[in-house]
This record gives structure tokens, C-alpha cells and sequence, in this order.
């Protein structure tokens, strides 16, 4: 699993993200021999896909960062992206986190090795809109209003939603989030991380309020949950990975659902299962570095990101792409990969940055003394 730091709360805030972008000062043309490339925002500013993807081989290189290759199948779509292009994607800090991204971008700004591009939690692409450029790719109409910038400067580009995942082996089916407080979960059942600190766990703070009457703001339902799982000895002190669901310490794992998903290619008797009535949905941003040494190759990147040929690559690794609604329409979308995703049943709940924020400011000062 990708570290806990990375899973950075994701769900996005899209108003929040619109009303920043609009009061952002204008896009500075790149320092780099690309100058064009820096300053097109549609393939069409530089004559069409044919020319972006010459200048793109002429540039030959793309920095990526903090793209672990079994998160959402990264290592499949870079290699996919390097051989169809004959582009070298130099992928730097694999398991860093979003702010990570944000770090090496400025430290390194002017500099050949700068990041081209970013893959964000919400939170942090929030604080920093001003580093975006903005780009439309060729599919832009298709991706919902409320999950992109209207000026291209930043795109949901994957998701899914908060789940439970379990080795059919060894615990029974949960058929609610209520089942966990049996006597047959009894030191079983892992929260991803804490969820003051980590996004992943604090989703599925949310997803168990929403499943026993709470909302994603008004949480208290969910830490009182995770508190009587404690107090019947079924919740576990330890943070899971792959080993510890591998080996069989944590049979129960709270995670995002195309990360539960995953696991049953190295443990094939585990489930996914997303409650009924409690769909937490959360999707990464995408945005292009202002200041890209490589601005053609970073537009190229998001072309293929938001082919159908790229989104059928993140819709394998697991993760739902942003276009799926678009694509099976248009009967694109992989769809023994589609079919294969852990259903959901019920209207999904995507918060908003100040559901998150109030949340957050209940536990802080509750979620210590619950499972204290």
C-alpha cells in the first residue's frame, strides 16, 4: 500500500478549488526552450496532437513524482506512456506525498529535474492552484463540470470509494459496518492510520457516520463506532500493508476501495465490500507544473492520462476514472475491468473542503478519547 502520508484526504472540494483558481494571478511563461508548449492550453495552440506529440519527443523526457507503480496501476500507465512515445519518464519519490510534490516543484524550479506534473490530494492542489497551467486535453467535455476547473487549470482524474476489505478465509462476509462488532471480528478489524493524520482513515471515520445516521461533517456517529469496536476488542493498533494482510494480522482493512481491490492479486481470497448507504467517494487532482522543464511532455502526459486507453489503464489498476460515465456511453470503457469494481449501492457523497474541516475539528478533540 502506498504510505500512510500520501493517502492525504482526497475528496474533493470543487467550489472551494474553482474560487481559488479564479483569483489566481496569470500563468507566467515557461523558462524552458519549449516556450509555446509552456504558454498552449489545448493541443490545438501548437498546430494539433501531431505537433505536441513531435515537440514532446523532441523535449524526450517527462518528470513524474510520487507515483508508486502499484498505486492505481502507475507502473503500467508510465511504461505504456514511455513505449508509445519513445519518452524517458523519470520517476522520482515514488512512495512521497502530495506535499512532497509541491516541495520539489519549488525547490528545484528553473531545474531540468523539476516536476512536470502533479497528482494531488485536494487539500494540498487547493493551496496551490497558483502553480498550475492550465490545459485542456482533447476529452476535457468529458469530464463532469464539478470535477474540473473550467479554465483547465486542474482535473479529477481517479477515484473511488472509502471500503472494507477482508479475507473471505477468515472472518465471514460483513454484510454492514454493524457486522464488525461481532464477536467473530474480535482483534480483526484495521483502520488505515490515524485518522487525525491520515486521509484514508479519516475517510473511514466518514463512511461510518454516514452508515449509522451521521453526515461526513457531523461525525460523531462515526468516532462513537470506532469506539465501540475498541471497547469489543475487534479494532487493531496495527497499521496495515501489504504484508500484515498477506500474512493474515489484519483480515479486516478499512481503505479505498481500488486499494482493497488490488490486494486480491496477491491474497486471492480477498473481498471488497463498500456498505450500502455509506459511499464515501474521494478523486485525485491532476495539474501541469507552470514552471514543467518539460511543458510539451507534460501535455502529451495528461492526452494520454485522459485517452480511453489511459483511463482503461487506471480503471484496471482499480481506481475509477473520470471519464468512466463518458466512456460507457460511447462503449470505450474496459468493461470486464468495469464489472470488476466492488459495487455500491446508494447516492455517493463526495465532502467539501469545510464538511472536511469541521470534521477534523471534532476529531482532534474526540477520536483520543474514544479509543483511548
Amino acid at each position: 500500500m502506498r504510505p500512510i502520508i500520501r493517502t492525504i484526504a482526497v475528496t474533493l472540494a470543487a467550489t472551494t478549488l474553482a474560487a481559488v483558481a479564479a483569483c489566481s494571478p496569470p500563468e507566467k511563461e515557461s523558462a524552458s526552450s519549449g516556450s509555446s508548449a509552456a504558454s498552449a492550453t489545448s493541443a490545438g495552440d501548437l498546430g494539433g496532437i501531431d505537433k505536441l506529440v513531435e515537440a514532446a519527443k523532441a523535449e524526450g523526457q517527462l518528470n513524474v513524482i510520487a507515483l508508486p507503480p502499484n498505486w492505481a496501476n502507475y507502473g503500467e500507465i508510465i511504461k505504456a506512456f514511455g513505449d508509445k512515445y519513445g519518452i524517458k519518464v523519470n520517476s522520482a519519490q515514488p512512495d512521497g506525498s502530495s506535499q512532497d510534490e509541491i516541495n520539489a516543484a519549488n525547490q528545484l524550479k528553473g531545474q531540468d529535474g523539476a516536476p512536470d506534473v502533479f497528482d494531488l490530494g485536494a487539500t494540498v492542489a487547493t493551496a496551490n492552484i497558483a502553480m498550475f497551467a492550465p490545459y485542456k486535453t482533447a476529452t476535457f467535455a468529458d469530464v463532469p463540470e464539478n470535477l474540473k476547473d473550467a479554465g483547465g487549470a486542474w482535473v479529477n482524474d481517479y477515484g473511488g470509494y472509502m471500503s472494507v476489505g477482508y479475507d473471505s478465509a477468515k472472518v465471514p462476509a460483513p454484510t454492514s459496518l454493524a457486522d464488525l462488532l461481532k464477536p467473530e471480528y474480535k482483534g480483526k478489524v484495521a483502520l488505515n492510520g490515524d485518522p487525525t493524520q491520515a486521509g484514508a482513515a479519516f475517510g473511514g471515520v466518514q463512511m461510518a457516520s454516514l452508515a449509522n445516521g451521521g453526515t461526513v461533517e457531523d461525525i460523531a456517529k462515526g468516532v462513537d463506532f470506532f469506539g465501540q469496536l475498541k471497547k469489543a476488542g475487534n479494532l487493531l493498533p496495527v497499521d496495515p500493508s501489504d504484508t500484515t494482510i498477506q500474512s493474515g494480522q489484519t483480515p479486516v482493512v478499512f481503505d479505498w476501495d481500488y486499494l482493497n481491490a488490488a490486494q486480491v492479486s496477491k491474497l486471492k481470497t480477498w473481498k471488497t465490500f463498500v456498505p450500502d448507504g455509506a459511499v464515501l467517494g474521494s478523486y485525485y487532482v491532476q495539474a501541469i507544473n507552470k514552471d514543467a522543464p518539460h511543458p510539451a511532455a507534460a501535455r502529451l502526459w495528461q492526452e494520454f492520462l485522459y485517452s480511453d486507453e489511459g483511463q482503461n489503464l487506471w480503471l484496471k489498476g482499480g481506481a475509477r476514472p473520470v471519464r468512466a460515465e463518458a466512456m460507457e456511453k460511447a462503449g470505450t470503457i474496459d468493461k470486464a475491468a468495469f464489472a470488476a469494481l466492488p459495487k455500491i449501492e446508494g447516492t455517493p457523497v463526495i465532502p467539501t473542503e469545510a464538511q472536511n474541516t469541521k470534521a477534523k475539528e471534532y476529531l482532534a478533540s474526540n477520536w483520543a478519547k474514544a479509543i483511548g
